[in-house]
């Protein structure tokens, strides 16, 4: 008689166990219901010194939300089912609609609620609104980053409409409104507003002046803008700001998706870029037939105007890259916490100890520089940022591969399984370096700052002077510094915005950070001879760095 019963074993009694092939054991747990404030303490030490303790406090909620495993399951899903274009309806009229999976939206709802877009703007901001911005978008963005692109991109665009009033008092209550009001209707009629860029074409790239975009002026003011847009980001917003020679010469334009009257501009979206990452964004090619626009600004100060939008994203760039490390890190942790290997936990293997110590410093020195710089914006310290915004966006946008890369092989081929979620991590990882301005640009751009501005090289100086005399090494790192910084020269522009980089971290960790992990973040950056992989840091430190960093339910 045949039976579904495994065979008695050698006392007679079922042995389940011994037949068993599918029992789970030494995998974690599912990294949900953490709270990344609680493992960050370089993000809790630089709210707190640059906005208060209880501005900390008060971001509990949104960090809790972004480590909730319903946050990580609408990532994951809006990741998965991509947005895609709809060019026609199914009578054939034009529509140029772009399609989103409902977790895309949940996202964007959060973001915007959260004032993620706009709180800085507001009447209502106080004089550490951007520090408390940047810590909550660096929060979020650990959720996911793809939907950061349109919540930065609406950021960043209110400084150039400032430049018109007439444009930011009809536009601005929209865009710094706290509802997220997707769908194309005319702009007076929604209760919230996002805006995006077009700037780049086919034969320009980065060198926006090479647009061949033209907008023709009309007998009311505005304009009419033919051209084809090489990559735009977030083409489904209600606004775009975008660049076209004019006859007064290179201008910056506002394009409404819908005009006033229910009927859709001549904005044309031609396909969907397939994209590395940042799959649940969309980023498209497009086309202006006769799209009627507006000035912003002074005609033919195009580019300066632009200018203001990109300080703004390389921000947000700095803080996509410094979240995006700590996700990874805070994987890593809790992977090996969890996991055991020949013989042991994964936590207890010296090694591994040093590689997770190394990142932990990685991610507190981004983290902290990340919040340096929207504490800069607070105080207007426009001198400063003019150098220490481009170096680290040069440094840390691209030390962010290298980080995320070193995290995912902390889970081993775990890691290189989708399901992980730290391929996606990996794959948004070098957009950030490439974003508003890719190495070599952002380099050459701090040579220019360095030029035209005679006072950003002192302000820069004086603000890493503050931890002189706290490190024999760093004291020398600033002597270094100011050799580069008095013979510039554009064949070592990535060498000085590196240095720029480090220098300003070895600072900042020295003033705040314990005094064993500045220590480690020198002897591994600064030393001369000091190693360049991660796993280099002293033994020692594994214990303390890996306690303040490991994420908790």
């Amino acid at each position: 008689m045949l039976s579904d019963e495994p065979p008695p074993d050698a006392a007679g009694a079922p042995d389940a166990e011994r037949w068993s092939t599918h029992r789970v054991r030494n995998q974690p747990p599912p990294l949900d219901g953490f709270d990344p404030l609680d493992c960050d303490p370089a993000l809790r030490a630089a709210v707190t010194r640059y906005a208060g303790a209880a501005a900390a406090e008060e971001l509990r909620p949104l960090a809790r939300e972004a480590g909730s495993a319903t946050a990580r399951e609408h990532a994951r899903a809006a990741n998965d089912n991509p947005p895609a274009l709809r060019t026609h309806d199914r009578w054939g009229h034009r529509i140029d609609e772009v399609e989103f999976h409902p977790s895309w939206h949940w996202l964007m709802d959060r973001a915007v609620g959260h004032g993620l877009h706009a709180a800085p703007w507001r009447p209502e901001a106080g004089p550490d609104a951007h520090v408390r911005r940047a810590a909550g978008f660096y929060l979020w963005s650990q959720a996911e980053a793809g939907h950061g692109c349109p919540i930065s991109m609406t950021f960043a665009s209110v400084p150039a409409l400032r430049c018109s009033p007439a444009l930011a008092q009809q536009y601005l209550p929209g865009l710094t409104s706290g509802t997220y009001d997707f769908g194309p209707r005319p702009p007076g009629s929604k209760a919230g507003l996002l805006a995006g860029m077009s700037m780049t074409e086919k034969q320009g790239g980065s060198d926006v002046r090479a647009g061949s975009t033209t907008a023709e002026p009309l007998a009311d003011g505005s304009f009419r803008l033919t051209g084809h847009k090489w990559f735009t980001s977030a083409p489904m917003n209600d606004v775009f700001l975008t660049l076209a020679r004019s006859p007064g010469g290179l201008s910056c334009f506002l394009l409404p998706r819908v005009l006033p009257d229910g009927s859709r501009n001549e904005i044309h979206l031609q396909r969907l870029k397939d994209k590395l990452g940042n799959k649940s964004n969309a980023s498209a090619e497009l086309e202006y037939t006769g799209a009627l626009g507006h000035l912003v600004g002074e005609e033919g100060r195009g580019v300066r105007h632009i200018i203001e939008m990109v300080s703004m994203t390389r921000l947000d760039c700095v803080l996509g890259s410094a979240a995006n490390v700590r996700i990874a890190l805070s994987e890593a942790a809790h992977h090996v916490h969890h996991r055991s290997a020949f013989g042991g936990p994964l936590s207890d293997a010296p090694l591994m100890r040093a590689v997770l110590a190394d990142l932990a410093l990685e991610s507190e020195a981004a983290t902290a520089l990340a919040l340096r710089l929207a504490a800069a914006l607070d105080a207007g310290e426009r001198e400063l940022l003019r150098l220490l915004l481009p170096a680290a966006k040069f440094h840390v946008c691209k030390r962010a591969s290298t980080a995320v890369a070193e995290a995912l092989e902390c889970l081993g081929g775990n890691g290189y399984v989708e399901e992980s979620g730290l391929p996606r991590l990996y794959r948004e990882a070098p957009l950030m370096s490439i974003w508003e301005g890719s190495g070599n640009v952002t380099a050459l751009d701090l040579l220019r700052g360095l030029r035209r501005e005679p006072d950003s090289a002192p302000a820069l100086l004086d603000e890493l002077d503050t931890a002189r005399g706290a490190d024999p090494r760093y004291d020398a790192a600033l002597v270094r510094l100011r050799g580069e910084l008095a013979d510039p020269s554009p064949v070592r522009a990535r060498l000085l915005a590196e240095l720029i980089a480090l220098t300003a971290q070895a600072s900042l960790l020295l003033r705040d950070a314990p005094g064993e992990v500045a220590d480690a973040f020198i002897g591994t950056r600064l030393e001369p001879g000091s190693g360049r992989s991660f796993g280099t840091a002293p033994e020692a430190l594994g214990g303390p760095l890996l306690e303040r960093i490991a994420p908790r339910a």
